[in-house]
């Protein structure tokens, strides 16, 4: 065991425990972050080491070399933030009162961040987009689409590196100028997948990457189940574009609702199985239908900050007209000719209300009179006086 282990008499700092205790348990364990909560830092690290979550990591805790690690974390630039950081983002702490998903759960014991951007402050105003690997064309264009949509509105787009839809929403997001974060299952300086190395070291350049594991760490299955609850987490709200019954992205979206933050799915075909997660949550009532970011920036914001413009169809000559210029407008004849009093009797109003909205139509154009009587104009004139 390296010189920095030895008397455990509780000089270390808490950072240095947390530190050690990332390179020495895996991310999401939740027996280890109930240590970290019952005994803090420091005193969960005395124990790991004495063996209390089992042989296997007390092994691994006496090989652990926290000078090697900090040595590849400062020639990556990788800093590790702690709670209590001015870079940590609050809404991890919500994790501490979820339960397990799949064995793993618990706020982080610590976090390795590489790139300039500041972690808390970029996450304050997030949205999570995740999906399928496997993406269809459609459900590629639409999360890039979303992502960059989201991006111009100011919103970071966080999602998990990998091939299909997390890599579609880094890429919406970098092509309308960013912010966006990349939480990954493995250390921040090993691009994985190898097929998304310039995505990586792309968003490591001017953006985030985030991981629970420390620098050289590579990605194992239990690793990704833990790393999608940081992404649910650290958002405001996740939106599922595309993800096959059993997938990661639907353990992200569990997540975001253990975490009580907003989960919205965008629909695809009903013929479609790359959308069969997306529309079991709307029909459960578990996720929101949501089609534009629009309508994801109305969820996600504080009550009025960013309300939906309501929807309608084309506009109809009748929009404008008061109850009772509807009632006599569609009273008139198209194609004869009738006498006021005629009309009158027929919309159930009286003579001089009667008058008063057909002189109210003539002059919008939409009725005439002649010696023998008033007619509406035909159809395509109405048309004319909409345009």
């Amino acid at each position: 065991m390296a010189s920095w282990t030895s008397g455990l008499d509780g000089t270390w700092s808490d950072r240095a425990a947390r530190m050690a205790l990332s390179c020495t348990v895996d991310g999401g364990d939740p027996e280890a972050a109930e240590l970290v909560r019952r005994l803090g830092a420091e005193g969960a690290w005395a124990k790991v080491a004495e063996g209390a979550l089992g042989e296997p990591w007390a092994r691994r805790a006496a090989v652990t070399d926290l000078d090697l690690v900090e040595r590849l974390a400062a020639r990556a630039a990788v800093r590790f933030v702690v709670p209590g950081d001015d870079e940590w983002p609050d809404g991890l702490e919500d994790l501490e009162r979820t339960s397990p998903i799949q064995r793993r759960g618990g706020v982080p014991i610590g976090l390795w961040v590489r790139g300039p951007g500041h972690l808390a402050g970029w996450v304050a105003q997030s949205v999570s987009i995740v999906g399928s690997r496997a993406s269809t064309a459609y459900g590629t264009g639409l999360a890039a689409d979303l992502a960059a949509e989201l991006a111009e509105a100011g919103v970071t787009v966080i999602s998990g590196m990998a091939f299909g839809i997390d890599a579609a929403a880094h890429r919406g997001a970098l092509a309308a100028g960013g912010p966006t974060i990349g939480v990954v299952a493995n250390g921040v300086d090993v691009a994985y997948p190898p097929g998304n190395a310039k995505l990586f070291e792309a968003v490591a350049r001017d953006h985030l990457i985030v991981s629970e594991l420390p620098p050289g760490a590579h990605p194992t299955r239990i690793r990704f189940l833990a790393r999608n609850r940081l992404i649910a987490a650290m958002a405001r709200g996740t939106v599922v574009v595309e993800a096959a019954l059993r997938s990661g992205a639907r353990n992200t979206a569990g997540w975001a609702l253990e975490c009580q933050r907003p989960l919205m799915a965008v629909p695809g075909s009903v013929h479609s199985r790359a959308s069969a997660t997306p529309h079991l949550m709307i029909r459960s009532g578990q996720a929101v239908l949501v089609t534009s970011a629009a309508e994801v920036l109305e969820l996600v914001s504080q009550i009025g900050q960013h309300p939906l413009v309501p929807q309608s169809g084309p506009e109809r000559v009748t929009d404008a007209m008061s109850e009772d210029q509807l009632t006599v407008f569609e009273a008139v004849p198209a194609r004869r000719r009738a006498a006021a009093g005629d009309i009158a009797l027929v919309a159930g109003v009286s003579m001089p209300v009667c008058l008063a909205a057909l002189n109210a139509l003539a002059d919008r154009g939409l009725v005439e009179a002649g010696d023998r009587g008033w007619r509406a104009l035909p159809i395509q004139a109405l048309k004319q006086v909409v345009r």
